[in-house]
């Protein structure tokens, strides 16, 4: 009898161990996932300041050359 309720208890036990693992590696999945959009959100930023600061660059280049020509 007490090797039945020991077999069922290490059987309830390693249940435990396996979800916990499994739950582990979701969270590690999602915070990847969650590290990757942060990552391209980053670049697109990074894309659109440095689209501006090119036009920025050529709005003053024109108007350099407006005032040079008056």
């Amino acid at each position: 009898m007490k090797t039945i309720l020991a077999i069922i208890t290490v059987a309830a036990l390693a249940g435990c161990g396996v979800e916990t693992a499994t739950t582990a590696a979701t969270a590690a999945s999602i915070k990847k996932q969650e590290l990757q959009q942060g990552q391209q959100t980053l670049q697109r930023a990074q894309q659109k300041i440095d689209a501006a600061v090119v036009q920025m660059q050529e709005r003053a280049t024109s108007a350099t050359a407006a005032e040079d020509a008056k």
